[in-house]
């Protein structure tokens, strides 16, 4: 049974080993942001309170990542994303990204999710997960993409 989600921040702050998402949709939101970068040198504009969560996960030794599964070539969201990644590596996290077409043999679940330590958080919505299956698939899975994406630093968007 679902159960609600603490906020963002409080998770953050009450993982003990992982904090990990998977993103896979090629849109969200791209009109009201189409078009927009960072400036890396306006530090002020781009570095939010959850970006400062972050940072003090992974300076407590949590594991912070993201693996995202794109299509190719890349929708305007994916390359957002991707040019908006630069503050989430400056917070510590590790980010990996893998074409849509390399992860065909992968059984990927029906949403994007956050996985903190046992439990799983979708992105789209406010519930948890209670199922005790849940992690252990999550998990698998989030193995299976990361094994086999491609680091932010090596990756270019097609």
């Amino acid at each position: 049974m679902p159960s609600s989600a603490p906020p963002f921040n409080e998770l953050m702050a009450r993982c003990e080993r992982s904090a990990v998402h998977l993103e896979m949709r090629d849109g969200h939101a791209v009109d009201r942001r189409a078009g927009f970068r960072h400036d890396p040198a306006d530090r002020a504009a781009w570095w939010a309170p959850g970006r400062a969560s972050s940072k003090g996960t992974v300076g407590r030794g949590i594991a912070v990542r993201r693996a995202c599964i794109v299509s190719e070539p890349g929708s305007d969201y994916t390359r957002f994303l991707s040019d908006g990644t630069f503050p989430n590596a400056a917070a510590g996290e590790q980010v990996r990204w893998l074409p849509r077409r390399r992860a065909s043999d992968i059984a990927l679940p029906g949403k994007d999710f956050w996985l903190f330590d046992d439990h799983v958080i979708p992105s789209v919505g406010k519930e948890a997960s209670d199922d005790p299956a849940a992690p252990k698939l999550c998990v698998t899975v989030l193995d299976e993409v990361w094994a086999k994406a491609v680091a932010h630093d090596q990756y270019e968007i097609h």
